[in-house]
């Protein structure tokens, strides 16, 4: 498993940083894809609907895992 990787999102106009495990940005961007969506967009979506208690990595993380999960 990779380190955290630190990479630029924009999230409604704003640029925040993220960092994640490459193999979370990799099937981050693949859902992204899948669903027709800029991954920026989708981050802005989990980025809306997380807890606030929850960072945005960790809503990241737990997204992914949800998703493949359900597959």
């Amino acid at each position: 498993m990779s380190p955290p990787r630190k990479r630029s999102l924009t999230l409604r106009g704003h640029r925040t940083s993220v960092s994640l495990e490459d193999e979370f940005w990799d099937v981050f961007r693949e859902i992204a894809a899948e669903d027709g969506i800029a991954i920026n967009a989708l981050a802005a979506e989990i980025d809306a609907g997380r807890d606030l208690d929850t960072g945005l990595a960790s809503a990241i993380r737990l997204f992914v895992l949800r998703r493949l999960r359900a597959r």
